[in-house]
């Protein structure tokens, strides 16, 4: 098992950049594109994606330190730590039961597919790390393996079932066209905040209130623009953190640079993906009638949008107001805190872009997540030790509202301690 585990991990190490090409280059092959164009659409995408990790990677290199800067200014002092979630995907990948759990997902998401239980293809195999972790949170709770992966299969299902009914709202209002978002976080995210979102439309008076970038930029002339929106908010965020004039503007820069460059690099990506998902609708078509599949990839192709960008920047000092008022909370945000555009992705798209209604959704949203972080934060601090991760400085507890405070993981958790109350005892 240890061989095995540690040749996944060797794969996954490659990181999406490498496994997604491979696996685009194969559904080319499988949909008789042609080895070329496969070769190529493949290649394309991974440079896509580079591109966009590129552009993720500085808004946590900015967006990060900020925050943290932001926590020490306001002397904030909470015992559970927000470890974010490249400590909750290392917590999931070390599991003992994360090695057999990948194979249980493709096999699942295709027996689902013929079965016509989905419509969505889900090739992000390095976001297969959500399903895991809700199995490694059903195995510490119960010590069942069994029950591990009835926890995998049904989060994974969960997650397929909000990337079909979202994937419409993808497509229209983020342009990806034959794409669903299948990733864990954002389709965990997206229920509260969508139902909140329905809720908040309809209130007099705020119903009424609209600001999205094409409405902001008729109003505001150039400070619309998404690269000047992203310049405003990134110095408001450094001017909260404390930062002198010359670091605001580095931030602010910064900002601006994501809210310009990631559309372009979606763009990129999806040059690629175009023939792809042309000639898998052309070959489902043949054999299958009309019959309509898409083709499940990372959340980060909606992050870069500038209502979304807009939502999360916004949030970021929210979030950690929350934190301090919210009776009963424990969690500090932290680590979480530059991942917050891929929890408000489908709360913005079903807002169409309204950042008023998206910022009052995802208000609530954050503020039930820190909740459900704050329940978790026991499960997920044991999960921690048993993966033989130190403890963060200063820390009682870890937690992370990507994992922890994430409604089907922590549905999740919930079924598995009344499973364990009710038939381990």
């Amino acid at each position: 098992m240890d061989k095995l585990l540690s040749g996944v991990q060797a794969v996954l190490n490659l990181g999406p950049t490498v496994i997604l090409p491979i696996a685009i280059f194969i559904l080319g092959l499988l949909f008789k594109t042609g080895a070329k164009k496969a070769f190529k659409s493949g290649i394309t995408i991974g440079i896509g994606f580079v591109g966009i990790n590129l552009v993720i990677d500085l808004l946590v290199k900015n967006l990060g330190p900020a925050a943290q800067a932001m926590v020490e200014r306001f002397g904030l002092n909470l015992t559970v730590i927000d470890t974010g979630w490249p400590s909750a995907a290392a917590i999931s990948w070390a599991s003992p039961v994360a090695a057999i759990l990948i194979p249980v997902c493709l096999f699942v998401n295709i027996i689902l597919l013929l079965l016509k239980l989905t419509k969505t293809l889900d090739i992000d195999i390095w976001n297969y790390w959500h399903f895991i972790a809700a199995g490694a949170t059903g195995y510490v709770v119960t010590g069942s393996w069994w029950f591990a992966i009835l926890c995998t299969v049904l989060y994974e299902i969960a997650v397929l079932f909000v990337a079909d009914k979202t994937a419409p709202m993808v497509q229209k209002f983020y342009g990806l066209e034959g794409i669903s978002l299948p990733t864990g976080s954002t389709a965990a995210f997206g229920p509260i905040g969508i139902l909140v979102g329905m809720g908040v439309s309809r209130i007099p008076g705020i119903k009424r209130l609209n600001a999205d970038p094409e409405s902001i930029q008729k109003r505001f002339g150039i400070f619309g623009e998404p690269m000047m929106m992203g310049l405003i908010l990134g110095c408001v965020i450094g001017i909260l953190a404390g930062y002198d004039l010359g670091k605001v503007f580095q931030v602010g820069i910064s900002m601006g640079a994501v809210m310009l460059l990631m559309p372009r690099m979606v763009k990129i990506l999806m040059e690629g993906l175009i023939p792809i998902s042309e000639a898998a609708r052309s070959f489902l078509q043949k054999r299958y009638g009309d019959r309509e599949i898409y083709i499940g990839l990372d959340a980060a192709l909606a992050v870069g949008h500038p209502s979304v960008m807009a939502t999360a920047l916004l949030l970021v000092p929210i979030t950690l107001l929350l934190a301090v008022i919210l009776p009963g909370n424990k969690v500090l945000p932290f680590g979480d805190l530059a991942t917050i555009p891929f929890y408000v992705a489908f709360v913005v798209g079903s807002l169409r872009g309204n950042i008023i209604h998206s910022l009052i959704s995802g208000t609530v949203m954050v503020a039930l997540s820190l909740y459900m972080a704050t329940n978790f934060a026991d499960v997920h601090t044991q999960m921690l030790s048993g993966a033989q991760f130190s403890m963060p400085e200063g820390a009682t507890q870890i937690s992370s509202l990507d994992m922890g405070g994430n409604l089907f993981n922590w549905l999740i958790l919930k079924f598995s301690q009344l499973w364990a109350s009710y038939f381990l005892k």
